[in-house]
């Protein structure tokens, strides 16, 4: 995951250069010293992806760093070698600049700047021994670059450049190595901050007694230069972690921060000439280049040029970063939507038990077909959307908690419940007739007449009696005490009184029959 605040210094870096460059300030060379803060944040990148990748973390950052340098090769060497340019071997060296690559006058003045490649390669292809120095002895092995820059600064000693410029910003790439490994983390604040006030001081003493060409830009002061960047570092990379966590930017600023770190070589590499064009072209019309209007005017100038140009040539970084190119950095994408018909909600048919009698045909076309798990309407089909209760174990635990309890459906007062299945009618026992006074009728002998026919079933202990010609299923069933008053009916005997006596009707529920008048 990238460091904000790292992100951030980087950022501030790369727009101090532009704007150094633009308007000649000293003073910005001394609030942020920007060419050793980017080497630094360059070797504690370069130490965690050697931790990684172990040597071919060189060969990841070569390949980084030069497609960006081809691509800004391809359109200037052209035009060096059209006014005035001699062929020779060396212009290779802009494919692989470990030396400077040759430029004719205007080339010279335009790619002044493409010395901070020339470095940044060596301290590439100088970082797995560099490394497993310091981690071996991180104060002495630190200490090997200040001392090329003061024998070179004290003893007389004029080496090649690059080996002087090793003197001079070597040390910052590896204050970059002390804070990706911890040690800058590991001291003491105070103790940190001690020598941070040393190296600063002694660095403000030497500036101020040794000016440069242009004053006190330390550009032109490598002694001043070395001290007060390094001390500059101890604090901004030794305190990153706390910065980190305090850091708050918004939507707005992180996607500026964004973009200058996804583009930061292209804004190195083509700034200086675009700066170099719009001044020769004021210069020519006489326009004012200098002072708080013509700066004023120039870096607006030079801001819009840089912004087309990392529009036509900045997804270069994204291709050497194998990332997807983009016009711009940082836009955050829209999350996509899933498709309504993408998961079905139930893709498995819902088993339907048949009616009791009517089972499943076998014969395979007739088979009632499952539903399509992937139907060509969007609209998912819903499964049984009332949620069926469930009743736990008497005892147990209700699993479904925060299931709703289903509520019971009562029927309106005095309606029947329709899911009810309807009871047995009850059954009344008529009372037996009185006896006449004379003693009890006797029963007549000899068959019933005719459309009267009696059975009794025994089966459960009872006797069952069906009249009226045939099987009613009206009748009720009857114990066997009331016998004798059912074979008084079937056979339509008039009772004591001489009035024909009417067919028994079924009893109701909620109704007692009637009583039978005797005669007195």
């Amino acid at each position: 995951m990238r460091n904000r605040y790292l992100d951030l210094l980087r950022a501030v870096a790369i727009v101090r250069v532009v704007v150094y460059h633009v308007t000649g300030l000293s003073l910005l060379t001394v609030l942020i010293p920007a060419m050793p803060v980017m080497f630094a944040l360059a070797g504690s990148l370069m130490a965690a992806s050697a931790d990684r990748s172990g040597l071919g973390a060189v060969g990841r950052r070569l390949r980084r760093l030069l497609p960006s340098l081809w691509v800004f090769a391809a359109v200037f060497v052209p035009a060096m070698l059209l006014t005035g340019l001699a062929w020779e071997p060396r212009v290779l060296l802009w494919l692989l600049p470990l030396q400077d690559p040759p430029a004719n006058g205007w080339g010279a003045q335009a790619l002044s700047a493409n010395w901070y490649l020339r470095d940044f390669l060596w301290f590439v292809l100088l970082s797995p021994a560099a490394l497993w120095l310091f981690r071996r002895a991180p104060w002495p092995t630190l200490a090997v670059p200040y001392a090329i820059l003061l024998a070179c600064e004290f003893a007389g000693w004029a080496p090649p450049v690059v080996v002087r410029d090793i003197g001079l910003y070597f040390g910052a790439w590896m204050l970059g190595f002390a804070h990706h490994d911890g040690l800058l983390r590991r001291l003491a604040p105070r103790r940190l901050l001690a020598l941070a006030g040393v190296l600063a001081a002694a660095g403000l003493a030497w500036t101020l007694t040794h000016p440069g060409p242009r004053g006190y830009d330390l550009n032109d002061i490598p002694v001043g230069n070395a001290l007060w960047s390094g001390a500059f570092i101890l604090v901004a990379l030794g305190f990153a972690d706390r910065a980190e966590a305090r850091l708050r930017l918004s939507a707005r600023w992180e996607r500026v921060v964004t973009v200058l770190n996804a583009r930061a070589l292209t804004i190195y590499l083509w700034h200086v000439p675009i700066i170099v064009g719009v001044t020769l072209f004021a210069l020519d019309r006489g326009w004012p280049v200098l002072g708080a209007a013509g700066s004023g005017w120039r870096l607006a100038v030079v801001a819009v040029a840089l912004v087309v140009v990392v529009a036509l040539v900045g997804w270069v970084e994204d291709v050497a970063g194998r990332r997807r190119p983009v016009l711009l950095p940082g836009r955050r994408r829209a999350a996509a939507r899933p498709a309504a018909s993408s998961v079905p909600v139930s893709p498995a048919p819902i088993p339907v038990s048949p009616a009791p009698g009517n089972p499943i045909p076998a014969d395979p076309e007739t088979l009632p077909m499952p539903p399509d798990p992937f139907p060509d309407d969007p609209v998912p089909i819903p499964i049984s959307p009332v949620p069926i209760p469930v009743s736990p174990a008497p005892g147990a635990p209700d699993p479904f908690p925060d299931d709703p309890a289903p509520v019971p459906v009562s029927p309106a007062p005095g309606a029947p419940d329709p899911w009810r299945e309807p009871a047995p009618e009850p059954v009344t026992e008529p009372e037996p007739a009185a006896p006449a006074p004379d003693g009890p009728e006797p029963v007549p002998a000899g068959p019933a007449p005719a459309g009267a026919v009696l059975h009794a079933h025994v089966g459960t202990g009872e006797h069952l009696v069906h009249a009226a010609g045939g099987h009613d299923p009206a009748l009720p069933a009857v114990p066997a005490l009331a016998l004798p008053v059912l074979i008084d009916l079937a056979a339509h005997r008039k009772p004591a009184d001489g009035r024909p006596a009417r067919r028994a009707e079924p009893a109701r529920a909620g109704r007692r029959p009637a009583r039978r008048r005797t005669s007195s």
